[in-house]
């Protein structure tokens, strides 16, 4: 019997790989399931993707210029032309609150990326190399944490003065301390695992070991540190510029628009402080919503127990 060549058929896609491809792509089914399983942190999401948007698309969304004055439109109640009203200088509190949500993004984004670095450069290298080295740096980070957060605030800008530069580097500096103790803490955690050991055993550097596998599994936690110091960047900026030691104007910062016309006609015109106050409310609300989801997705203790540790 002469030998048969058997041709053998493809295998047959299992139904899992098929409700996989025909739930679309991963990335659209990765936010589908994030906005189902939280949902405020998918609305924390969008107020924070509208605010970004505001900030970068200003120039075409606001109906004016923050220093424009308009005649005859003094402290105008909101209506179809004015959307928020006008203030005591006829400027439109719409576009000023526009214009102002790039000084928060600036500031709050600027002053993550500082306090991020050096929180992430402080916690890692302490929780590596542990002994005298880490004592010296917690009692550094101890007395650092000490002083009143607003105090030194005040006492940094008292020194260099208002500005957006100055703003955001004191707060980058100020608000490292205690996001350097979390990712310590999580340093220490990764430290003990058996590749980092392996690491250490085939010859790799100091450096190559925290850059290559302790900050990859660091990073999730510097991403909700991250997320939720927004919120308080945010809020600190504008309590400084409440306080006079903000961003200078005319640039309109929301906490500065709280602080002046908004304060002094506030009874005749409350709208002047009503609107800037929302903005603040809205964008610490979302980054913090945002955050808390983000942690309970990310943290690993937390995923798959609906935000609740076993």
């Amino acid at each position: 019997m002469a030998n048969r060549i058997e041709t053998l058929a493809p295998p047959s896609t299992s139904g899992a790989v098929l409700r996989e491809r025909a739930a679309g792509p991963p990335a659209l089914t990765t936010l589908w399931r994030f906005c189902r399983r939280k949902p405020l942190g998918a609305v924390g999401g969008l107020i924070v993707l509208a605010m970004i948007l505001m900030a970068v698309l200003a120039p075409w969304i606001a109906h004016y210029t923050y220093d424009e004055t308009i005649r005859g439109a003094r402290m105008k109640p909101p209506g179809a032309q004015f959307w928020m009203g006008t203030d005591n200088l006829g400027r439109d509190i719409w576009s000023r609150v526009v214009y102002g949500a790039r000084i928060s993004v600036t500031v709050g984004f600027g002053a993550v990326l500082i306090a991020q670095a050096l929180a992430s450069a402080i916690g890692i290298t302490s929780g590596y190399f542990g002994g005298k080295y880490d004592i010296c740096v917690q009692r550094v980070v101890d007395a650092w944490q000490s002083f009143p957060f607003l105090i030194v605030i005040l006492s940094v800008m008292a020194v260099l003065g208002p500005g957006l530069l100055n703003v955001t580097l004191a707060l980058g500096a100020v608000g490292a301390a205690n996001a350097s103790r979390i990712i310590r803490g999580t340093t220490i955690s990764v430290t003990q695992n058996v590749y980092v050991e392996s690491a250490r055993a085939l010859g790799a550097g100091h450096l190559r070991i925290m850059v290559r596998h302790i900050l990859p599994n660091v990073a999730a936690t510097i991403i909700v540190l991250a997320t939720i110091g927004l919120g308080a960047f945010i809020l600190a900026e504008s309590a400084l510029s409440f306080l006079g030691f903000g961003v200078p104007p005319p640039y309109p910062s929301w906490g500065g628009m709280l602080s002046g016309s908004g304060r002094a006609f506030f009874l005749d015109a409350p709208w002047i402080a009503i609107y800037p106050g929302l903005a603040i409310s809205l964008a610490v609300f979302g980054f913090n919503m945002l955050g808390d989801a983000l942690r309970d997705v990310l943290d690993p203790r937390l995923r798959g127990t609906g935000g609740r540790v076993r």
